[in-house]
C-alpha cells in the first residue's frame, strides 16, 4: 500500500487553487505505474516522492500529467513541498510556527525550497527558480492566436505587451490581451491550437493569456492557461507559466534594479480562484533572480493499493 494526500495548492482556501495529488514512498513504483496512477487520479498534475540521489537532500520529485511526465512545475513543487513538511511534523506546530529549507531534486535539477507553517493557517511554500525564464525564437501570427482563442486581433496585445514564446523548462505562448473581459472571452480549440503552436524544449508550447489587474485587489495580474494536448482544456494555477511570464514582465515592461514582488491570480473563470506570488530581482538590466511562492491546503489523504 501506498499512502498519499491531495492538496489545493496555491491557495488558503479548501476547494479552489489547483488540486495536486502527492503520493509518498513511490520508489518502489514502475514508470508505467506512477503514468496510470496519474491517470487515475486524473488531476493536472500528480507528484511522486522518492528518496533523494543526494541523500543530503529532502526528496526526489517526479511529476506526471495524466499524459506524460513533466521536468518540472510550480504547484507540484509547492505542494510536494508543503505536504513534506506537514508529514514530517505530524500536525505538531508551535504556537509560532516554523520555518524549513527543502531541497528537492526534479528533471530539471535541483529545487531549493523554503516552507512557512503556523497553526490554523494554510502551509505557504516559496521555491528559487531553477531555470531563468528565456525567450524563444518564433514567429506567431495573432490571426492565429485568434482563431485557437476566439479572440478577436485587436483584443491581443497591451501597452508594448506582444505575443511571444518564452520558457524556464516549460515553453509557453504569452498571449497579452486588453482587459478582464477579453481574458474572460478566451476558449482553446484544441485544434486549431495544435495546427500552429510552436515547439519550445522539445514539447509543443501550451497557450498562457494574461492582462494587468485583476478580479482580486491584490493581482498585479489575470492569467488563464489552457494545454489540450495534455488533456487539460484549462489549468486553475499554473506555477510554471508563472515562471516563463516573469521574462516577459522583465522585457516588455523594462524592471529597474531591485525587487519586485507580484501576484498572479489565475482559475477565477473556473470557479478556483488563485493566487501566485512571484518575486523578481534584477541586477542592472538583467533578472538575477526568480521565485515564485503560493499557499496549500491538504483537503484529504488515503492509501493506493498498489
Amino acid at each position: 500500500m501506498t499512502e498519499y494526500a491531495i492538496y489545493d495548492v496555491f491557495t488558503g482556501t479548501a476547494l479552489a487553487g489547483n488540486p495536486l495529488a502527492v503520493v509518498f514512498d513511490a520508489d518502489h513504483l514502475s514508470d508505467g505505474q506512477m503514468q496510470a496512477i496519474a491517470r487515475e487520479f486524473n488531476l493536472s498534475e500528480t507528484v511522486f516522492v522518492l528518496k533523494p540521489e543526494n541523500p543530503v537532500h529532502t526528496a526526489r520529485l517526479r511529476i506526471f500529467t495524466s499524459q506524460r511526465e513533466l521536468p518540472f512545475a510550480g504547484h507540484p513543487t509547492v505542494g510536494a513541498a508543503v505536504a513534506l513538511a506537514d508529514r514530517r511534523l505530524g500536525g505538531t506546530l508551535p504556537a509560532n510556527g516554523i520555518d524549513m529549507v527543502k531541497m528537492l531534486e526534479e528533471k530539471i535539477g535541483q529545487v531549493r525550497c523554503a516552507v512557512r507553517l503556523q497553526p490554523g493557517k494554510a502551509g505557504f511554500a516559496e521555491f528559487d527558480l531553477p531555470k531563468l525564464s528565456r525567450q524563444l525564437d518564433v514567429e506567431i501570427e495573432p490571426a492565429d492566436i485568434g482563431a485557437a482563442l476566439g479572440l478577436d486581433p485587436h483584443e491581443i496585445g497591451f501597452e508594448n505587451h506582444r505575443v511571444s514564446l518564452w520558457s524556464a523548462g516549460v515553453p509557453f505562448v504569452m498571449v497579452p490581451v486588453h482587459d478582464l473581459a477579453a481574458a474572460a472571452k478566451a476558449d482553446c480549440n484544441a485544434y486549431e491550437w495544435e495546427r500552429f503552436a510552436p515547439m519550445g524544449d522539445g514539447q509543443l508550447a501550451f497557450a498562457y493569456v494574461y492582462c494587468r489587474g485583476g478580479v482580486n485587489h491584490a493581482a498585479s495580474f489575470h492569467a488563464r492557461m489552457f494545454a489540450p494536448g495534455d488533456g487539460m482544456p484549462e489549468d486553475p494555477a499554473t506555477g510554471s507559466a508563472a515562471a516563463a511570464l516573469s521574462g516577459a514582465i522583465h522585457h516588455f515592461d523594462g524592471l529597474p534594479e531591485g525587487k519586485h514582488a507580484l501576484v498572479i491570480e489565475q482559475g477565477v473563470e473556473m470557479g478556483r480562484p488563485s493566487l501566485i506570488h512571484l518575486h523578481i530581482d534584477c541586477a542592472g538590466t538583467e533578472v538575477s533572480h526568480v521565485r515564485i511562492g503560493g499557499e496549500a491546503v491538504r483537503i484529504a489523504e488515503g492509501k493506493l493499493m498498489i
